[in-house]
């Protein structure tokens, strides 16, 4: 009897230098015994500044990159096992900061259909996941436009698209929102969230953007090549000072959260929802307020 795996990420004090000698002379590492597991289904952010590790902690995750140190499994896969490359990578997808770097077809139709073409399948099953996957993303009407003259937005929902036709278990977002505009960045973020919540793709998100990280299910923070965070975003968000150690600012509301508390105001664990958040404030002000006038 075949058990269900429930884990869709394993890494195993995984670690990586891209210099081989740098490696065995015990040099700086951009990976130094990173230990995850991610479920199926879950929706983690990865944070870090520049240069932390996170953008080859991805690449790791679809053998992009494998480990010189440590291991990494996807769905059970050692991504080291050569036979199994193209299993890891139908199952992973990769979005990645530059739109243009991924898109090849002279239509949006045809670059969708290039990965579904390469897995040899049968043409009325291309055209269908074609027609699903642009659905998804929102592109339909767009399907026979070339995509030189999409905005940047609309050439990453191509992008999101060309990896759902492959029909993949779950999605690694590389700074795919650094390089668009607000609204294109909520649109697409939007796009993810539904696909996590609503057919259960795993999915990690690489970013900087810490407002984004919140709509995560978990929060990692890495730094020099190690995890220094690891919980849900109130509670990683809740140390101010872990996070501007790693060189990042905190998101917005959390800010607010926390230079209140310096000034005496008793405020419990940041929530990114802005109703919640707005309660609380309303609860914790007058109380304390009160009592700073009656101490002056």
């Amino acid at each position: 009897m075949t058990v269900a795996l429930t884990n869709m990420i394993e890494t195993v004090a995984v670690e990586f230098s891209h210099n081989a000698n740098q490696h065995m002379s015990g040099g700086l590492k951009a990976l130094d015994g990173i230990s995850v597991t991610v479920a199926k289904g879950e929706f983690v952010a990865v944070l870090g500044r520049n240069g932390s590790g996170k953008t080859t902690f991805a690449r790791m995750l679809n053998a992009l990159l494998l480990p010189t140190g440590g291991s990494v499994r996807i769905d059970g896969i050692d991504t080291v096992d050569e036979s199994r490359i193209w299993d890891i990578r139908s199952t992973v997808g990769m979005i990645f900061q530059d739109p243009d770097s991924q898109i090849i077809g002279t239509t949006v139709e045809e670059d969708v259909a290039f990965g579904p073409e390469n897995l040899g399948l049968a043409p009325e099953e291309i055209l269908s996941r074609v027609q699903k996957a642009l659905q998804s993303a929102g592109m339909l009407q767009h399907s026979r436009t070339p995509p030189h003259l999409l905005s940047g937005g609309e050439k990453q929902k191509v992008s999101l698209a060309g990896i759902l036709a492959m029909q993949p278990e779950c999605i690694i977002l590389d700074e795919a929102t650094a390089l668009l505009d607000p609204a294109a960045r909520k649109e697409v973020m939007n796009l993810v969230r539904g696909l996590n919540r609503d057919k259960g793709i795993t999915v990690l998100h690489i970013t900087h953007d810490m407002e984004e990280a919140w709509l995560a299910d978990r929060v990692i923070l890495l730094d020099a090549g190690k995890i220094v965070q690891d919980g849900k975003p109130a509670e990683v968000f809740s140390n101010s000072v872990v996070i501007k150690e790693a060189g990042l600012e905190l998101p917005q509301i959390a800010e607010l959260f926390e230079l209140l508390k310096q000034d005496g105001f008793n405020l419990l664990t940041c929530t990114p929802n802005m109703d919640e958040a707005q309660a609380a404030l309303i609860n914790c002000m007058n109380p304390v307020r009160d009592q700073h006038v009656h101490q002056h």
